[in-house]
């Protein structure tokens, strides 16, 4: 998520301290590991509950505990009126829609498969900015993008899954949808000037997820007291909510801040990777050579859509620059 502009640039902090980088790095570390195990936490959750009530119970047990976290900082209070949208907008798409279709869909698909289609949002930002704004990919976005999306066809093909499988075909379907949501959040979070910071922000995104998830779940699956609730059980939610969604949200806010976009968005590649292969040698997910050959062309096309941005960024920043050094040669000196 973007972070308000108020916050030290993350140059500017390892100036003053050098260590605040590499702690950063330590952390940010931990939580692409804590979210790219949660993959096969997920896998083993819809075996054991609803798919619809595990989002429901993920939100709200993470947003209790970062309204107890902020409360106990005594920086708990509403959203201002400017950031609304940007609540709407994340509690809406990327939280309710992203994990409700990707727990369904997980059901009917491996959680490595479903940790790579899922992180191919970076690829369909680019799709979404281009059908809706009518931004044309740069020749650098539009490499990323056919390499991302060639990985993504390999991995859709009757190579490496099986089409005469209705269940399949709609697993992946809702997968590659819960990414779609995810991208128009990220071109949002672009444009959004933050009023509050996004840690402010987030356990009213949670409990705006966790809400209609709720109604949804219990006219869906029922009450959730029919739920056979194992210490296993509990045991994953913990670990899925509170652990893997809040106390991340935590170290993206206070950690992310201190490297690069550029650098976080390809720290967060490790997350399909992680989920990849903890659920090949936790879950005992076969292997195959379509699989591997997609998961390289999704990374590459990720990373290389991300340099695309890096760049574009850059370069605007450099014209920016150049403006103001010429609108100064114009002033008039007295």
């Amino acid at each position: 998520m973007s972070q308000p502009s108020a916050l030290p640039a993350a140059d500017s902090l390892a100036a003053l301290h050098p260590g605040f980088k590499s702690s950063a790095l330590v952390w940010l570390g931990v939580m692409v590991a804590l979210w790219g195990f949660s993959w096969p936490v997920m896998k083993i959750c819809v075996g054991l509950a609803p798919p619809l009530w595990l989002a429901a119970i993920r939100f709200t047990s993470s947003g209790l505990c970062l309204f107890a976290f902020l409360a106990c900082r005594g920086e708990l209070r509403l959203p201002p009126r400017a950031d609304w949208p940007i609540v709407a907008s994340v509690g809406g798409l990327q939280m309710m829609a992203f994990t409700g279709l990707g727990l369904v869909a997980m059901q009917y698909t491996d959680a490595g498969r479903a940790a790579l289609l899922a992180y191919t949002t970076p690829l369909w930002a680019v799709v979404t900015a281009w059908i809706a704004f009518g931004q044309r990919p740069t020749a650098a976005q539009g490499v990323a993008l056919c390499v991302g999306l060639s990985g993504v066809a390999v991995i859709c093909s009757p190579a490496d899954m099986d089409w005469g499988d209705s269940t399949v075909l709609l697993g992946n379907a809702l997968l590659l949808l819960s990414a779609m949501c995810w991208s128009f959040v990220i071109l949002h979070v672009r444009r959004h000037r933050f009023t509050a910071r996004p840690i402010d922000l987030a356990p009213w995104q949670m409990l705006l997820a966790a809400l209609p998830l709720i109604v949804i779940a219990a006219s869906v699956d029922g009450s959730p007291l029919t739920i056979a609730w194992t210490p296993e059980l509990i045991g994953f939610l913990i670990y899925f909510g509170p652990i893997a969604t809040s106390a991340c949200f935590v170290i993206s806010s206070e950690y992310g801040r201190r490297v690069s976009a550029f650098a976080m968005s390809n720290i967060t590649l490790g997350v399909p990777v992680i989920g990849m292969l903890s659920s090949i040698f936790l879950l005992g997910e076969r292997v195959t050579v379509p699989l591997i050959i997609g998961l390289t062309l999704i990374v590459s096309g990720v990373a290389l859509a991300a340099l695309a941005v890096n760049r574009k960024a850059a370069a605007g920043r450099a014209d920016t620059a150049l403006r103001s050094q010429a609108g100064k040669a114009n002033w008039p000196t007295a």
